[in-house]
C-alpha cells in the first residue's frame, strides 16, 4: 500500500477548473487523507499506525485534507513550523463516508440549511466541520476550484485517531524532493487524484458539492 503518483500536468486535464469538488486518491477500501505535524507526533503515528501519541490532543479539532496540493499550500511544502512531518494516512473508506455524512459547513450556507437556526442546530449536533477553501496550483496561486477540509472533534476524532486508520506513511522526503519542481510543473509528480463519488445526492447537496461523479 503506497501512494500512486502521476505527472501533475497529465492530471490537470481531468480535474474541474472550478467549483466545489472532492479530489482524492482512493480505492474500494481506503481513502488517502493528509495531515502535517511536528516530528514527534509524526514519528509516533508512523510507528503505531494511530494518532494518539504525545503532543496530539484528542480535545482539539483536527483537520483532514484529501487534496495533496492544497496540503502543500497549507504546509508550505512541509516547511512551516510544526508542519514539517507530512503524513499520508490511509483511512477506511466507510469511515470517510461516515465523516462526510456528519459534516456541517462552518459558515452559514442558506441554500443548504434554509435559515441560521437550522444551521446552528446542525452545527451543535455534529462533531465534523466542513470548510471549502480555494485550491492552489503548485506555485501557490489561487484557483477557482475549491478544496475540502474536514475538522473532527469528540468521539469522531477519537475513532479516527485510534480505530479507522489503516496505514500511516511519512512522505516528508518525497514532499521536499518535489518542492523543487513547484515552479517547474512539467517535472512535478503528485499523488493520482480523481473526483470522489458520493452515491447519496442528499449528502452531496448538504456538503455543497458542485461535482460528485466518479468511478
Amino acid at each position: 500500500m503506497q501512494l500512486r503518483l502521476k505527472p501533475y500536468i497529465s492530471q490537470t486535464e481531468s480535474w474541474p477548473e472550478q467549483g466545489r469538488v472532492i479530489l482524492a486518491q482512493y480505492n474500494d477500501q481506503t481513502v488517502v487523507v493528509y495531515q502535517a505535524f511536528n516530528r514527534e507526533i509524526g514519528a509516533y503515528a508512523v510507528r503505531h499506525g494511530r494518532l494518539d501519541g504525545a503532543g496530539f490532543s484528542l480535545k482539539r479539532m483536527s483537520w483532514l485534507k484529501t487534496n495533496f496540493l492544497w496540503m502543500m499550500y497549507r504546509s508550505g511544502w512541509g516547511s512551516k513550523p510544526d508542519q514539517k512531518c507530512v503524513l499520508a494516512i490511509w483511512l477506511r473508506r466507510d469511515a470517510f463516508d461516515a465523516i462526510l455524512e456528519q459534516a456541517v459547513q462552518s459558515l452559514f450556507a442558506p441554500e443548504v440549511y434554509g435559515d441560521r437556526g437550522a444551521w446552528q442546530h446542525a452545527l451543535d449536533q455534529s462533531e465534523v466541520r466542513l470548510q471549502w477553501d480555494s485550491d492552489h496550483n503548485p506555485k501557490g496561486g489561487k484557483l477557482k476550484r475549491r478544496a475540502i477540509r474536514l475538522g473532527l472533534s469528540g468521539e469522531m476524532l477519537r475513532s479516527y485517531a485510534q480505530e479507522w486508520i489503516v496505514r500511516v506513511e511519512d512522505i516528508s522526503k518525497y514532499v521536499h524532493e518535489q518542492a523543487r519542481y513547484a515552479h517547474d510543473p512539467e517535472m512535478l509528480l503528485v499523488p493520482a487524484e480523481r473526483i470522489y463519488p458520493i452515491a447519496d445526492g442528499t449528502v452531496a447537496r448538504r456538503l455543497g458539492l458542485d461535482v460528485w461523479g466518479g468511478k
